[in-house]
């Protein structure tokens, strides 16, 4: 597919300032920060990009690329970006990353691509596995709940997937705590590595708080990354002064759009200034408000530039908070 080459070698230290978190009460560690392909790694991102994120991080213990089946644009794209990356720099160091994808949302036209049925998770991860020229994956989601087929079916499916040797662990993807529990006691039925849940989690979305599903996660000894940690940059300095011309709100408002900017906006500010008593800028201390948490395995965070992978990591330098300090960032958070 793609022909190796080796004029990246990856740095000697890259170990040595990365929190590693065991997954529930799993084997498997993942590192407190996760690089995730949802924006960034499609077809409208040049290639030089997507090396200097990829280095970045790994050279800094991120070993952990998270995608989909639907990640780019187009739907697939983050896949084969990530195929090529790992075959043409990474062939060498495979046993040293975790690659996960999911399937669940719509990916092909017609009533087989996508749900939870048999016939769409064993096909979607297979054309997942030829985008990303890998022979396994080390987790597979089922991204999204489907109440057209019975759990049991998309529970058996995960099963047959890690029978086949195509995923050496599966996890679930927006799903709520009692669901949640129905799921884990299928698979655990069934001797099926369940380990980790993947749900939005941040300072200003509390969802997982109030649908059982951190609770349930943390009682069954799963682990929980969290996706959109950051808000989708409402949590960073990007828009304590306004809409930037060059943000996510003005180049590709799929997912943050200029009245929701503006609903936070005084929140945000606030939340700025506990993070600068800190000595921290909002970005960190939004992510190290979800590392202070042990059920909290891994923070899954994006980037555009190199330097906000770095950001991302100064985080870890300080993840304990005062009593008070809790307490005001719920007060505003939730007021």
């Amino acid at each position: 597919m793609f022909e190796p080459t080796f004029d990246y070698t990856p740095a000697a230290t890259r170990y040595d300032s990365m929190r590693y978190n065991r997954c529930g009460t799993s084997g498997l560690k993942l590192p407190a920060i996760s690089l995730g392909f949802w924006h960034n790694f499609g077809d409208i991102t040049p290639y030089e990009q997507m090396k200097s994120l990829v280095f970045t991080a790994f050279d800094h213990g991120i070993t952990h690329f998270d995608l989909a089946n639907n990640y780019g644009p187009e739907p697939g794209a983050a896949e084969k970006s990530a195929g090529r990356l790992i075959h043409q720099y990474f062939a060498k160091h495979r046993d040293e990353l975790i690659v996960s994808t999911k399937a669940g949302y719509e990916m092909w036209s017609g009533p087989y691509g996508f749900g939870g049925s048999r016939k769409y998770l064993i096909s979607s991860l297979d054309q997942s596995l030829e985008r990303l020229g890998l022979d396994y994956v080390d987790i597979f989601y089922h991204h999204c709940p489907d109440n057209d087929t019975p759990l049991e079916e998309t529970m058996g499916a995960l099963a047959q997937i890690v029978a086949s040797g195509k995923a050496l662990y599966v996890g679930l993807s927006n799903y709520d705590g009692e669901r949640l529990a129905k799921a884990s006691a299928i698979l655990d039925e069934l001797h099926v590595p369940f380990i980790i849940n993947q749900n939005k989690y941040n300072i200003l979305d509390r969802t997982v708080e109030r649908n059982g599903l951190k609770d349930t996660a943390k009682k069954l000894g799963k682990g929980l990354i969290t996706f959109c940690p950051l808000e989708q940059g409402l949590l960073t300095d990007r828009y304590l002064n306004g809409i930037p011309a060059d943000s996510r709100v003005a180049h590709d408002p799929r997912f943050l759009h200029e009245d929701r900017v503006e609903s936070v906006h005084a929140k945000i500010v606030a939340l700025n200034e506990i993070a600068y008593q800190r000595g921290q800028t909002l970005a960190e201390m939004s992510l190290a408000w979800l590392l202070r948490d042990d059920t909290v395995t891994s923070v899954l965070a994006g980037a555009s530039k190199p330097q906000q992978i770095l950001d991302n990591i100064g985080a870890l330098k300080n993840t304990s908070f005062s009593d008070e300090e809790l307490a005001a960032i719920d007060k505003i958070a939730l007021g």
